[in-house]
């Protein structure tokens, strides 16, 4: 059995899954927002749960934001701060007397895909999220990578690229720096975006995407150039077989049919075979790509 656990800023999600991905058991309960000790609790109650539940001992594995770093083997990067400089997976596997595996969660979305999702026998699988945060993760040949310095995939905290004037030099950004694609193409970043354009809206992502007036199609129309173009130097780079969107704008239906038709002219190609799809399990690809981080018989 494997569990996996989808460790976010507002809930914690665990899933238990058999060797061909069916679910055994699933419960989620919500994240003590700025204490260590308790999420570790929180993390190891979970564990404990769906083995009672279920009657067997799985391998766990753990989709959180942030990486651990290779550096000083403390978490980094976390918008979840109080994981930051935390060793996690050593205090995790202390906790629960056995190895663990933690990756990044737009990592596990991208793994999850990969393994018996939307992307499911592609070689190259780019998994993009965007929601709160703009996050990617990369599997090669079923396996995630990482890279030497954890960060394999976060082009969120990339420039914006080709930017017009306008774009230029971009929001600013919580990393320190201006104009990253996450300053766009979150989910934050399109209301900041729509309210620039138009003083005194005040619009969700979500209120803007279901929106039919014109002020709200002209920012999803500037919202499907920018994630072209961010999509197209991916694509430039990388050149995989698969795109998957997750997180809260993949839902945007249009953005599977009109961001292929645009990034034509931005890919250094004659033709581009990369399809972009939506997730086969939306919001539980990450929690079942935490479960995958152990390959079948390694659990």
């Amino acid at each position: 059995m494997r569990i996996g656990i989808d460790l976010g800023g507002t809930k914690i999600e665990a899933i238990a899954l058999d060797d061909a991905g069916r679910e055994l058991g699933r419960k989620r309960v919500a994240t003590p927002r700025g204490d260590y000790a308790a999420t570790l609790e929180a993390l190891a109650g979970l564990v404990a749960d769906l083995e009672r539940a279920t009657g067997q001992r799985g391998s766990v594995g753990v989709g959180m934001p942030g990486a651990i770093s290779p550096a000083t083997g403390r978490v980094k990067n976390a918008n979840s701060t109080w994981l930051n400089a935390q060793p996690l997976d050593r205090d995790l596997a202390a906790r629960l007397e056995r190895p663990v595996r933690l990756a990044n969660d737009a990592n596990c979305f991208a793994l999850s895909e990969a393994t018996d999702g939307a992307a499911v026998g592609a070689r190259v699988v780019f998994g993009v999220i965007l929601g709160t945060g703009v996050g990617g993760g990369l599997v090669v040949g079923g396996r995630e990578l990482t890279g030497p310095n954890g960060i394999a995939g976060e082009w969120g905290h990339n420039a914006l690229p080709w930017p017009t004037d306008e774009e230029r030099p971009g929001p600013a950004c919580y990393c320190g720096r201006s104009g990253c694609i996450e300053t766009f193409l979150s989910g934050p970043g399109i209301a900041a975006d729509h309210a620039r354009v138009n003083p005194g809206a005040s619009l969700s992502g979500e209120q803007i995407a279901r929106d039919p007036g014109p002020a709200a199609q002209a920012t999803l129309a500037r919202y499907e150039g920018r994630l072209t173009r961010a999509l197209a130097s991916v694509i430039n780079l990388l050149d995989p077989d698969v795109i998957v969107l997750g997180g809260g704008l993949s839902q945007l239906g249009r953005l599977y049919e009109n961001v292929p038709r645009l990034w034509g002219p931005f890919i250094f190609s004659d033709r581009v075979d990369t399809r972009l799809l939506a997730p086969r399990f939306g919001d539980a690809s990450g929690v079942r790509g935490a479960a995958w981080l152990w390959a079948p018989g390694e659990a």
